[in-house]
């Protein structure tokens, strides 16, 4: 086995445990710390890698949220397990936007914007966007403080914002949390629910990938590749449960400026970064 390699892979799935819940953008982060660092792969084989370690992530969210999301939890009385399956509702209503775009649009997205450009452009508006809606809401006090005060239209129209996140560079979390604050979502359950319609739109993405590559004539995993791919999903969801923890008691003190500032900076960066080695070339 090459060290070298899985320690790649290792540092691939912490990137990925780190940036995915935060709405930063964790596709770019992971394309530029891929192209610094040379994964030596398959591009094939990258892009079910890239989009398999998210399953990580995806289940430290659903570990941490089990509770909630359980109805059939015996510690529960009726209403609360009611109260369980009309979340699961919600979040099934919020993900069937993505879901069905996604799955029409993969390719077509994939052909169109998967640029450098674009990719930067959405970091440095989403991060502006940021910055501008925290400063003009800063005395603002939400109307939703509870999940379960999340309407059905909300969570669909949460689900709709959800649809921009397939350009590259714009971040599932960070457009969704953008969406359910301006919907009157206080930042606490913008991040929350956000994590939770990110289990579905997670899960469906890595099953597509691999249904994809499977029936491509280029499916083969061999024994290597195999451990390269459980490795960097053990790896992001180790790294992504102390991530959400983390994330999810520093926004109770803290807005969303200081992301839309590094959204920026990340922008630019990725955009230097990549017209460089494209001159180089």
């Amino acid at each position: 086995m090459d060290i070298i390699q899985l320690l790649k892979v290792i540092v691939l799935g912490i990137v990925e445990g780190l940036t995915e819940w935060l709405p930063i953008s964790s596709t770019t982060h992971i394309k530029l710390v891929d192209d610094i660092i040379k994964f030596n792969a398959t591009e094939s084989f990258k892009e079910v890698f890239i989009v398999f370690i998210q399953l990580g992530p995806m289940l430290a969210v659903a570990i941490t949220y089990f509770q909630k999301l359980n109805p059939f939890d015996p510690a529960k009385n009726s209403p609360k397990k009611k109260a369980s399956f009309v979340l699961w509702l919600k979040i099934i209503i919020a993900a069937l936007p993505a879901a069905i775009l996604g799955v029409l649009l993969d390719d077509w997205i994939d052909a169109h914007f998967s640029s450098t450009l674009i990719n930067s452009l959405m970091l440095i508006i989403y991060g502006l966007i940021f910055i501008v809606y925290e400063n003009i809401n800063r005395n603002k006090q939400p109307e939703i403080t509870k999940t379960g005060q999340i309407g059905y239209q909300t969570a669909l129209y949460i689900g709709m914002c959800q649809v921009l996140a397939l350009i590259p560079g714009t971040s599932r979390s960070g457009v969704t949390i953008l969406g359910a604050m301006m919907l009157g979502c206080s930042r606490s359950i913008s991040v929350e629910f956000s994590f939770l319609i990110g289990i579905p739109i997670l899960f469906g993405a890595g099953v597509l990938k691999l249904l994809k590559y499977a029936l491509s004539i280029q499916f083969h995993f061999d024994l290597l590749e195999i451990v390269y791919l459980l490795t960097g999903c053990l790896v992001s969801f180790i790294v992504a449960a102390y991530t959400i923890s983390y994330f999810l008691n520093w926004i109770k003190k803290h807005n969303f400026k200081p992301f839309g500032y590094y959204r920026i900076a990340l922008g630019i960066v990725t955009l230097i970064w990549f017209g460089l080695r494209a001159l180089v070339k």
